[in-house]
Protein backbone atom coordinates (compact mmCIF):
# COMPACT_ATOMS: atom_id res chain seq x y z
CA UNK A 1 0.00 0.00 0.00
CA UNK A 2 1.50 3.36 -1.02
CA UNK A 3 1.81 6.34 1.30
CA UNK A 4 -1.24 8.15 -0.12
CA UNK A 5 -3.47 5.12 0.37
CA UNK A 6 -2.17 4.64 3.91
CA UNK A 7 -3.05 8.24 4.80
CA UNK A 8 -6.52 7.72 3.31
CA UNK A 9 -7.01 4.69 5.56
CA UNK A 10 -5.95 6.74 8.60
CA UNK A 11 -8.52 9.42 7.73
CA UNK A 12 -11.26 6.81 7.28
CA UNK A 13 -10.29 5.28 10.63
CA UNK A 14 -10.61 8.69 12.31
CA UNK A 15 -14.04 9.25 10.70
CA UNK A 16 -15.36 5.85 11.83
CA UNK A 17 -14.04 6.43 15.36
CA UNK A 18 -15.81 9.82 15.50
CA UNK A 19 -19.07 8.28 14.29
CA UNK A 20 -18.91 5.60 16.98
CA UNK A 21 -18.15 8.20 19.64
CA UNK A 22 -21.13 10.18 18.37
CA UNK A 23 -23.40 7.27 19.28
CA UNK A 24 -21.93 6.95 22.79
CA UNK A 25 -23.84 10.02 23.98
CA UNK A 26 -27.06 8.15 23.32
CA UNK A 27 -25.77 4.93 24.87
CA UNK A 28 -24.74 6.78 28.03
CA UNK A 29 -28.10 8.56 28.17
CA UNK A 30 -29.83 5.17 28.01
CA UNK A 31 -27.79 3.96 30.99
CA UNK A 32 -28.64 7.09 32.97
CA UNK A 33 -32.36 6.59 32.29
CA UNK A 34 -31.93 3.03 33.63
CA UNK A 35 -30.73 4.38 36.97
CA UNK A 36 -26.94 4.44 36.61
CA UNK A 37 -24.89 7.47 37.65
CA UNK A 38 -21.92 8.95 35.74
CA UNK A 39 -19.25 7.53 38.08
CA UNK A 40 -20.67 4.01 37.75
CA UNK A 41 -20.84 4.20 33.97
CA UNK A 42 -17.28 5.43 33.60
CA UNK A 43 -15.79 2.93 36.06
CA UNK A 44 -17.48 -0.10 34.54
CA UNK A 45 -16.71 0.88 30.92
CA UNK A 46 -13.05 1.54 31.78
CA UNK A 47 -12.74 -1.73 33.70
CA UNK A 48 -14.01 -3.57 30.63
CA UNK A 49 -11.60 -1.66 28.42
CA UNK A 50 -8.66 -2.35 30.75
CA UNK A 51 -9.29 -6.10 30.79
CA UNK A 52 -9.36 -6.08 26.99
CA UNK A 53 -6.20 -4.03 26.53
CA UNK A 54 -4.29 -6.00 29.17
CA UNK A 55 -4.62 -9.09 26.94
CA UNK A 56 -2.54 -7.39 24.23
CA UNK A 57 -0.24 -5.24 26.39
CA UNK A 58 0.67 -7.07 29.61
CA UNK A 59 4.43 -6.56 29.79
CA UNK A 60 5.71 -2.98 30.16
CA UNK A 61 4.22 -1.51 33.34
CA UNK A 62 5.80 1.91 33.86
CA UNK A 63 6.97 4.84 31.79
CA UNK A 64 10.68 5.42 31.16
CA UNK A 65 10.94 8.03 33.90
CA UNK A 66 8.92 9.79 36.62
CA UNK A 67 8.22 12.85 34.47
CA UNK A 68 6.62 10.71 31.75
CA UNK A 69 4.67 8.71 34.33
CA UNK A 70 3.21 11.95 35.67
CA UNK A 71 2.21 12.89 32.12
CA UNK A 72 0.36 9.58 31.92
CA UNK A 73 -1.46 10.53 35.12
CA UNK A 74 -2.37 13.75 33.32
CA UNK A 75 -3.82 12.01 30.25
CA UNK A 76 -5.71 9.63 32.52
CA UNK A 77 -7.28 12.59 34.30
CA UNK A 78 -7.92 14.77 31.24
CA UNK A 79 -8.96 12.09 28.74
CA UNK A 80 -10.39 9.72 31.31
CA UNK A 81 -12.04 10.56 34.62
CA UNK A 82 -12.49 14.34 34.33
CA UNK A 83 -13.65 14.20 30.71
CA UNK A 84 -16.21 11.47 31.26
CA UNK A 85 -17.45 12.80 34.58
CA UNK A 86 -18.15 16.16 32.95
CA UNK A 87 -19.67 14.66 29.81
CA UNK A 88 -21.77 11.98 31.51
CA UNK A 89 -23.05 14.40 34.17
CA UNK A 90 -23.98 16.85 31.39
CA UNK A 91 -26.24 14.15 29.94
CA UNK A 92 -28.31 14.27 33.13
CA UNK A 93 -29.24 17.89 32.39
CA UNK A 94 -29.44 18.19 28.61
CA UNK A 95 -30.14 16.25 25.44
CA UNK A 96 -27.61 13.86 23.95
CA UNK A 97 -27.55 15.87 20.71
CA UNK A 98 -26.81 19.09 22.66
CA UNK A 99 -23.80 17.47 24.28
CA UNK A 100 -22.57 16.12 20.96
CA UNK A 101 -22.79 19.51 19.25
CA UNK A 102 -21.02 21.38 22.03
CA UNK A 103 -18.26 18.77 22.21
CA UNK A 104 -17.60 19.52 18.55
CA UNK A 105 -15.94 22.84 19.45
CA UNK A 106 -12.98 20.70 20.56
CA UNK A 107 -11.12 20.79 17.19
CA UNK A 108 -10.97 24.58 17.12
CA UNK A 109 -9.91 24.75 20.75
CA UNK A 110 -7.25 22.11 20.03
CA UNK A 111 -5.91 24.04 17.05
CA UNK A 112 -5.66 27.25 19.07
CA UNK A 113 -4.03 25.52 22.07
CA UNK A 114 -1.59 23.57 19.87
CA UNK A 115 -0.36 26.81 18.31
CA UNK A 116 0.82 27.95 21.74
CA UNK A 117 2.57 24.70 22.70
CA UNK A 118 3.94 23.47 19.36
CA UNK A 119 5.76 25.63 16.83
CA UNK A 120 4.49 23.48 13.96
CA UNK A 121 0.94 24.72 14.60
CA UNK A 122 0.15 28.39 14.00
CA UNK A 123 -3.02 30.45 14.30
CA UNK A 124 -4.07 32.07 11.03
CA UNK A 125 -6.94 34.29 9.88
CA UNK A 126 -8.86 31.41 8.33
CA UNK A 127 -8.77 29.50 11.63
CA UNK A 128 -10.03 32.52 13.54
CA UNK A 129 -12.79 33.10 10.97
CA UNK A 130 -13.89 29.49 11.26
CA UNK A 131 -13.81 29.77 15.05
CA UNK A 132 -16.16 32.76 15.01
CA UNK A 133 -18.65 30.92 12.78
CA UNK A 134 -18.47 27.82 14.98
CA UNK A 135 -18.90 29.80 18.19
CA UNK A 136 -22.05 31.41 16.78
CA UNK A 137 -23.28 27.87 16.27
CA UNK A 138 -22.44 26.98 19.86
CA UNK A 139 -24.41 30.03 21.02
CA UNK A 140 -27.43 28.82 19.03
CA UNK A 141 -27.26 25.44 20.74
CA UNK A 142 -26.92 26.91 24.22
CA UNK A 143 -29.74 29.43 23.74
CA UNK A 144 -31.90 26.76 22.15
CA UNK A 145 -31.53 24.55 25.20
CA UNK A 146 -32.17 27.34 27.70
CA UNK A 147 -35.03 29.21 26.08
CA UNK A 148 -36.69 26.67 23.81
CA UNK A 149 -36.26 23.31 25.50
CA UNK A 150 -36.20 24.78 29.06
CA UNK A 151 -33.12 22.75 29.95
CA UNK A 152 -30.60 23.49 32.71
CA UNK A 153 -27.64 25.40 31.21
CA UNK A 154 -25.41 23.50 33.66
CA UNK A 155 -25.39 20.69 31.10
CA UNK A 156 -23.92 23.03 28.49
CA UNK A 157 -21.23 24.29 30.89
CA UNK A 158 -20.23 20.74 31.83
CA UNK A 159 -20.02 19.79 28.16
CA UNK A 160 -17.68 22.68 27.37
CA UNK A 161 -15.59 21.63 30.39
CA UNK A 162 -15.36 18.13 28.90
CA UNK A 163 -14.26 19.66 25.61
CA UNK A 164 -11.46 21.55 27.36
CA UNK A 165 -10.34 18.32 29.04
CA UNK A 166 -10.08 16.63 25.63
CA UNK A 167 -7.92 19.50 24.39
CA UNK A 168 -5.53 18.92 27.31
CA UNK A 169 -5.60 15.20 26.55
CA UNK A 170 -4.60 15.82 22.93
CA UNK A 171 -1.73 18.12 23.89
CA UNK A 172 -0.22 15.67 26.40
CA UNK A 173 -0.85 12.74 24.04
CA UNK A 174 1.22 14.39 21.33
CA UNK A 175 4.06 14.93 23.78
CA UNK A 176 4.03 11.28 24.87
CA UNK A 177 4.07 10.10 21.26
CA UNK A 178 7.08 12.33 20.59
CA UNK A 179 8.73 10.51 23.50
CA UNK A 180 8.28 7.25 21.57
CA UNK A 181 5.51 5.49 23.51
CA UNK A 182 3.25 3.16 21.49
CA UNK A 183 -0.48 3.75 21.05
CA UNK A 184 -1.29 0.53 22.88
CA UNK A 185 0.83 1.44 25.92
CA UNK A 186 -0.59 4.97 26.02
CA UNK A 187 -4.16 3.68 25.83
CA UNK A 188 -3.56 1.22 28.66
CA UNK A 189 -2.10 3.92 30.88
CA UNK A 190 -4.96 6.32 30.10
CA UNK A 191 -7.53 3.70 31.06
CA UNK A 192 -5.56 2.66 34.18
CA UNK A 193 -5.22 6.17 35.60
CA UNK A 194 -8.80 6.91 34.60
CA UNK A 195 -9.88 3.99 36.80
CA UNK A 196 -7.64 5.04 39.70
CA UNK A 197 -8.90 8.62 39.72
CA UNK A 198 -12.57 7.67 39.39
CA UNK A 199 -12.14 5.29 42.36
CA UNK A 200 -11.02 8.32 44.37
CA UNK A 201 -14.34 9.97 43.46
CA UNK A 202 -16.16 6.90 44.82
CA UNK A 203 -14.19 7.14 48.08
CA UNK A 204 -14.86 10.87 48.48
CA UNK A 205 -18.57 10.71 47.66
CA UNK A 206 -19.37 7.38 49.24
CA UNK A 207 -20.98 6.23 45.99
CA UNK A 208 -21.43 2.53 45.26
CA UNK A 209 -22.26 0.36 42.28
CA UNK A 210 -25.65 -1.32 42.09
CA UNK A 211 -24.71 -4.56 40.33
CA UNK A 212 -28.36 -5.60 40.10
CA UNK A 213 -28.77 -3.30 37.09
CA UNK A 214 -26.38 -5.54 35.15
CA UNK A 215 -29.12 -8.16 34.94
CA UNK A 216 -30.87 -5.85 32.49
CA UNK A 217 -29.82 -6.83 28.96
CA UNK A 218 -30.11 -3.21 27.77
CA UNK A 219 -27.73 -2.02 30.49
CA UNK A 220 -25.26 -4.84 29.92
CA UNK A 221 -25.30 -4.38 26.15
CA UNK A 222 -24.70 -0.64 26.35
CA UNK A 223 -21.88 -1.09 28.88
CA UNK A 224 -20.18 -3.66 26.63
CA UNK A 225 -20.49 -1.26 23.70
CA UNK A 226 -19.03 1.63 25.71
CA UNK A 227 -16.26 -0.44 27.28
CA UNK A 228 -15.12 -2.73 24.48
CA UNK A 229 -15.92 -0.75 21.34
CA UNK A 230 -15.97 2.94 22.35
CA UNK A 231 -13.18 2.79 24.96
CA UNK A 232 -10.88 -0.12 24.11
CA UNK A 233 -11.02 -0.17 20.31
CA UNK A 234 -11.74 3.51 19.69
CA UNK A 235 -9.06 4.82 22.06
CA UNK A 236 -6.54 2.52 20.38
CA UNK A 237 -7.65 3.75 16.97
CA UNK A 238 -7.65 7.43 17.98
CA UNK A 239 -4.22 7.36 19.59
CA UNK A 240 -2.82 5.51 16.58
CA UNK A 241 -4.12 7.91 13.92
CA UNK A 242 -3.11 10.95 16.01
CA UNK A 243 0.42 9.59 15.84
CA UNK A 244 0.17 9.09 12.08
CA UNK A 245 -1.52 12.27 10.79
CA UNK A 246 -1.42 14.72 13.72
CA UNK A 247 -3.63 15.79 16.61
CA UNK A 248 -5.16 18.86 14.91
CA UNK A 249 -6.06 17.00 11.69
CA UNK A 250 -7.57 14.03 13.51
CA UNK A 251 -9.45 16.12 16.08
CA UNK A 252 -11.20 17.95 13.23
CA UNK A 253 -13.18 14.79 12.56
CA UNK A 254 -14.99 15.24 15.88
CA UNK A 255 -17.26 17.60 13.95
CA UNK A 256 -18.88 14.49 12.47
CA UNK A 257 -20.16 13.40 15.88
CA UNK A 258 -23.32 15.58 16.01
CA UNK A 259 -24.79 13.98 12.89
CA UNK A 260 -24.39 10.48 14.32
CA UNK A 261 -25.87 11.65 17.61
CA UNK A 262 -28.78 13.47 15.93
CA UNK A 263 -29.81 10.38 13.99
CA UNK A 264 -29.42 7.85 16.82
CA UNK A 265 -30.93 10.09 19.54
CA UNK A 266 -33.99 10.76 17.38
CA UNK A 267 -34.46 7.01 16.78
CA UNK A 268 -33.61 5.65 20.23
CA UNK A 269 -34.46 8.49 22.64
CA UNK A 270 -37.06 10.30 20.53
CA UNK A 271 -35.33 13.57 21.34
CA UNK A 272 -36.72 16.75 19.85
CA UNK A 273 -34.35 18.27 17.31
CA UNK A 274 -35.40 21.87 16.74
CA UNK A 275 -34.46 24.07 13.76
CA UNK A 276 -32.26 26.23 16.00
CA UNK A 277 -30.30 23.18 17.14
CA UNK A 278 -29.84 22.11 13.52
CA UNK A 279 -28.73 25.64 12.59
CA UNK A 280 -26.19 25.56 15.42
CA UNK A 281 -24.82 22.23 14.21
CA UNK A 282 -24.56 23.48 10.62
CA UNK A 283 -22.72 26.64 11.72
CA UNK A 284 -20.26 24.64 13.80
CA UNK A 285 -19.53 22.33 10.88
CA UNK A 286 -19.29 25.29 8.52
CA UNK A 287 -16.77 26.89 10.85
CA UNK A 288 -14.33 24.00 10.70
CA UNK A 289 -14.90 23.51 6.96
CA UNK A 290 -14.16 27.16 6.21
CA UNK A 291 -11.09 27.22 8.43
CA UNK A 292 -9.62 24.12 6.80
CA UNK A 293 -10.69 25.06 3.27
CA UNK A 294 -9.23 28.56 3.47
CA UNK A 295 -6.13 27.24 5.20
CA UNK A 296 -5.42 24.75 2.42
CA UNK A 297 -5.85 27.43 -0.25
CA UNK A 298 -3.42 29.87 1.44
Amino acid sequence: MNQHNKRTVFHIEAILTSIIWGTTFVSTKVLITHGMVPEQIMLLRFLLAYVCIWTISPHKLWANNLKDELMFVGVGLAGGSLYFLAENTALKFTQACNVSILISITPLLTAVASSFFYKSERINKSLLFGAVVALIGVTCVVLNGHFVLKLNPLGDILTITASLMWVVYGLILKKLQIQGYSSIFITRKVVFYGIITILLVFLMTGASIDFSVLSDFTVLGNLCFLGIVASFLCYLSWNYVVNKIGVVTVTNYLYIQPFATFIVSAIVLHERITPIAILGGVLILAGVYLSQRLKSSN
